[in-house]
């Protein structure tokens, strides 16, 4: 099977494998992992923060950040579709209390007029308040679209006049820098705090950095250790993340540029494609313009040769191109969805 359900699908190349057997360890947990402070120091540089800090997940570092910038009952503020919200169990309410004020945006985006709309002041002193903002870039359930540089920086400056914090959960954001031509420092300089995931088009088996001022990662810290994430000879998997960063980041074009090739092989091919959205690694299919159930058309796809997945949407599929899917994987894909959707045969 041609499997274009997820970049996370991704295996350690034998370079990587590599580099996880020849890495300098030491207990992590003590801070004496060589390996993971040089990923953490580059990691911190790639971003544009002080200081950076290795978990296990992005998740948990998202649910690490959303504690630091605030207190039980306060509001997290954030995109209706947001990894965060959907995706994360209930976390900013189990972990850090939080409240959600879920904004209505269009392709993952917000605007400050929405931002403005939900962040007025209260006249009572012991109301609950909105002291978060959290920002998706790229945004997943969109279609891995990318926040123009300008909107980021508009809705960033507007959350610091209202007081708020603000996180970036930028698991894919170096597919938005890549795609976009603007630095991932100056994207995630913006924010107080950045998520980044190893796991996904890096290709690393797991992991994921949350950066943020010296202050905020010496408290995130204790907030790693309190989430069981302190680890010990880390450093066998922060290797992969070295790696990654030195030979997986500019490749991402190479996962966009086939994205748009399957885009337009399976529009040319008449399945339901807007290739408007087809920014980074994504490609979003509507199978309820063909008049199939979502599960259905994905048992079809499987057994055609194609491994799709679901989304937040109830019509809607999608394809994510990645490290272990090459052109010829591309072209195959081209002839063989169409097919097991019914929908003729491709030109």
């Amino acid at each position: 099977m041609i499997d274009l359900r997820s970049d996370t699908a991704t295996r350690p190349t034998d370079g990587m494998r590599a580099a996880i057997a020849a890495a300098d360890v030491g207990d992590e947990q003590r801070r004496e992992d060589p390996t993971v402070t040089l990923l953490q120091d580059r990691a911190a540089t790639l971003l544009g923060q002080e200081a950076a800090l290795f978990l296990p997940t992005a998740t948990m570092a998202n649910q690490i950040a959303l504690k630091l910038h605030s207190r039980p009952g306060d509001v997290l503020v954030a995109d209706r579709f947001a990894h965060v919200v959907i995706y994360e169990y209930g976390g900013a309410a189990a972990h850090a209390g939080l409240m959600i004020d879920a904004l209505d945006g269009r392709d993952g985006r917000f605007t400050v007029e929405q931002l403005d709309a939900v962040t007025v002041a209260s006249t009572k002193s012991a109301d609950q308040r909105a002291t978060v903002l959290a920002v998706e870039n790229t945004h997943n359930s969109s279609g891995g679209r990318c926040w123009p540089l300008e909107e980021l920086e508009a809705v960033t400056a507007a959350a610091r006049g209202r007081g708020l914090a603000t996180h970036l959960d930028g698991a894919r954001l170096l597919n938005a820098a890549v795609a976009t031509g603007v630095a991932a420092a100056r994207i995630g300089g913006l924010f107080d705090t950045v998520t980044l995931c190893l796991s996904k088009g890096l290709g690393c088996p797991l992991g994921a950095l949350l950066a943020g001022s010296q202050e905020a990662i010496g408290r995130a810290w204790r907030e790693k250790h309190l989430f069981g994430g302190a680890m010990r000879q880390a450093g066998i998997v922060a290797a992969a993340g070295v790696y990654a960063l030195e030979h997986h980041v500019d490749r991402l074009a190479d996962d966009h540029a086939r994205a748009h090739r399957l885009a337009e092989g399976w529009h040319a091919a008449g399945l339901p494609i807007d290739l408007a959205q087809v920014q980074t690694n994504f490609v979003q299919l509507d199978v309820g313009a063909l008049g199939l159930a979502r599960d259905a058309a994905l048992t079809a796809l499987r057994d055609g040769g194609v491994g799709l997945s679901s989304t937040i949407h109830p019509t809607i599929v999608r394809a994510v191109t990645h490290l272990d899917v090459d052109d010829d994987d591309v072209e195959r894909a081209i002839e063989l969805a169409p097919r097991a959707l019914g929908v003729g045969v491709p030109a």
